[in-house]
C-alpha cells in the first residue's frame, strides 16, 4: 500500500444495535418489539435466547464506554429502540426511554466520543405490527412521529443521524424468508414493506434537517457485489440481476432514479404500489452513506434461462456465519459507489467476523482471523482512500458479543468477549490490535 495513514478527522467506532445489546425488555415502561415476540417463539433462535439478558447494556452503558475508550475509539454508532421511547409505536411518549438515551449521549460526549444514532434498527413496536407493521403506510407516519421526538429531544447534542439500518433485511429477511422479525414470507409483502421504509427515510430526513439544522443525515445500506462465476452471458445477466435486486434496489430509489429496470420487471406483479409523490419523498438530499460489508456473492446460472440463480465461492476461506472472506469486494463497492453516484461522505458502518472465540486458560481471547480480517478490509479501504473515494470513517462490528438475532448468543462478532452469565466483558487480541490502529491513525 502507498499509503498508511487515514485521514486526520477520520471516524474510528464500533457498531451495536439496541435490541442485540440492552436486554432491559420489560424494565421502565418499555414496549413489546416485534423481535421480543418472534424470539419467544420455540424454533425461531438459536439455543432458545431471547432479548434479555443480551450484554444488558441498558444498566451497563458505563462499562461499555470504558470498552471503547480501552479501544481509543472517537465514534459510536448505537440504535434507539423505538418500543422504549413510545411503547405503542403511537400515543404516549416514555420519559424513562428518552431519559436513557440521554444518559448515553451525554456519557459519551464527557470521554470524547462522538455518537453516532441509528433510528431504527429492526425492533419495531409489536402494537404497530398488529396493525399491518411495515406493510402499512401509516407506520410511515408513526415512523416520522417519533422521529420527531428523538430527534427533538437530542439534537442538541446528537449531530449525526441515520434512519435506517439495512432495510434489505427489514423487508426481505422479516416478510420473504421469515428468517428475521415478523417472521413473514411473502413476497409482494416484502416489496411493499421495502418500499414504505424507502418513504418513511425521507420524510424523516426532512424532520431532522428542521428539528437539528446543524445535523449531518443519511441512511445505512447493507450490500453484497456480485461477480459472474463465468465468462459467459448467461452468468452476466446473472449477475446484473443480483445487482439491481440486492444493492440498487434501495439505492437507486433515495438518490432520486428510481427502481431499477431489470429488477422491476423480474419482480413482475408483486411490485409495491407506488403513490405519485412517493419518487420525490424518497429522494431528498443526504449528507452521507453509511455502507454496511461483509461478503459478495459470486454468480452462477447454469443456462436455464432466467431459472435458479446458483450462488458459489471460496469455501475454505470463510468465517464461522459461513460468510466467504472477500476484502476486495470492500474496495471494489467503495469505488463503484463513488464513481456512478455522489455521496460526499460514505461511512463503512458495518464490518466484522464472527468466530468460535474461547476464553482460555491465560484469561484471554486469542482470535488471530479477526485481526487479519480487519486488517485486510482497512487495507482496501486504504487503497480507496488512495483512489480518491471520501471515505470518512469505519465502525466494526461489533462492540461486545451480543445477542446475534437468529443466532442468539452462539455467533460471536464482538472485539469483547461476553460472559453472558456474568456480564463481565474481556478484550479479545483484536480489540488490543484495533486499539492500536485508532490511535495511531494508520494501518
Amino acid at each position: 500500500m502507498p499509503n498508511y495513514r487515514f485521514p486526520e478527522d477520520f471516524y474510528w467506532g464500533t457498531a451495536t444495535a439496541s435490541f442485540q445489546i440492552e436486554g432491559a425488555t420489560q424494565e421502565d415502561g418499555r414496549g413489546e418489539s416485534i423481535w421480543d415476540r418472534f424470539a419467544s417463539q420455540p424454533g425461531k433462535i438459536i439455543g432458545g435466547d431471547t432479548g434479555d439478558p443480551a450484554c444488558y447494556s441498558y444498566r451497563l452503558y458505563p462499562r461499555d464506554i470504558r470498552l471503547m475508550q480501552q479501544l481509543g475509539v472517537n465514534a459510536y454508532r448505537f440504535s434507539i429502540a423505538w418500543p422504549r421511547v413510545i411503547p405503542r409505536g403511537t400515543g404516549d411518549v416514555n420519559p424513562a426511554g428518552l431519559d436513557y438515551y440521554e444518559r448515553l449521549v451525554d456519557a459519551l460526549l464527557e470521554v470524547d466520543i462522538t455518537p453516532f444514532v441509528t433510528l431504527y434498527h429492526w425492533d419495531l413496536p409489536q402494537a404497530l405490527q398488529e396493525r399491518g407493521g411495515w406493510a402499512n403506510r401509516e407506520t410511515i407516519d408513526a415512523y416520522v412521529h417519533y422521529t420527531d421526538i428523538v430527534a427533538s429531544r437530542l439534537g442538541d447534542r446528537v449531530k449525526t443521524w441515520m434512519t435506517h439500518n439495512e432495510p434489505w433485511c427489514i423487508a426481505f429477511l422479516g416478510h420473504l424468508t421469515g428468517e428475521h422479525a415478523p417472521g413473514l414470507q411473502d413476497r409482494k409483502m416484502a416489496l411493499q414493506v421495502a418500499h414504505n421504509v424507502l418513504v418513511s427515510h425521507g420524510d424523516a430526513v426532512l424532520v431532522i434537517r428542521d428539528r437539528v439544522p446543524d445535523a449531518r443525515v443519511g441512511m445505512v445500506l447493507n450490500f453484497s457485489p456480485g461477480y459472474p462465476a463465468t465468462d459467459t452471458e448467461a452468468d452476466r445477466v446473472a449477475t446484473d440481476l443480483h445487482h439491481e435486486k440486492f444493492n440498487r434496489w434501495f439505492l437507486d430509489p433515495i438518490v432520486g432514479r428510481g427502481y431499477p429496470p431489470l429488477a422491476w420487471e423480474a419482480y413482475g406483479d408483486d411490485v409495491p404500489e407506488v403513490l405519485v409523490a412517493d419518487a420525490e419523498r424518497m429522494a431528498p438530499p443526504i449528507d452521507f452513506l453509511g455502507v454496511n460489508y461483509y461478503s459478495r456473492q459470486v454468480v452462477h446460472d447454469p443456462g436455464s434461462g432466467g431459472g435458479k440463480v446458483l450462488y458459489a465461492r471460496d469455501n475454505d476461506n470463510v468465517t464461522d456465519r459461513d460468510w466467504e472472506i472477500y476484502p476486495q469486494g470492500l474496495r471494489d463497492l467503495l469505488v463503484w459507489l463513488n464513481q456512478d453516484y455522489d455521496f460526499p461522505t460514505l461511512y463503512v458502518s458495518e464490518n466484522g467476523a464472527a468466530y468460535k472465540d474461547e476464553l482460555t486458560a491465560d484469561g484471554r481471547v486469542h482470535d488471530p482471523k479477526r485481526v487479519d480480517y480487519i486488517r485486510q478490509h482497512l487495507a482496501m479501504i486504504l487503497q480507496a482512500l488512495d483512489e480518491g473515494v471520501p471515505v470518512k470513517g469505519y465502525f466494526y462490528w461489533t462492540l461486545a458479543d451480543n445477542f446475534e438475532w437468529a443466532f442468539g448468543t452462539s455467533s460471536r462478532f464482538g472485539l469483547a468477549y461476553t460472559q453472558f452469565e456474568t456480564q463481565e466483558r474481556i478484550l479479545k487480541d483484536s480489540a488490543h490490535w484495533y486499539g492500536h490502529v485508532t490511535r495511531a491513525n494508520a494501518l
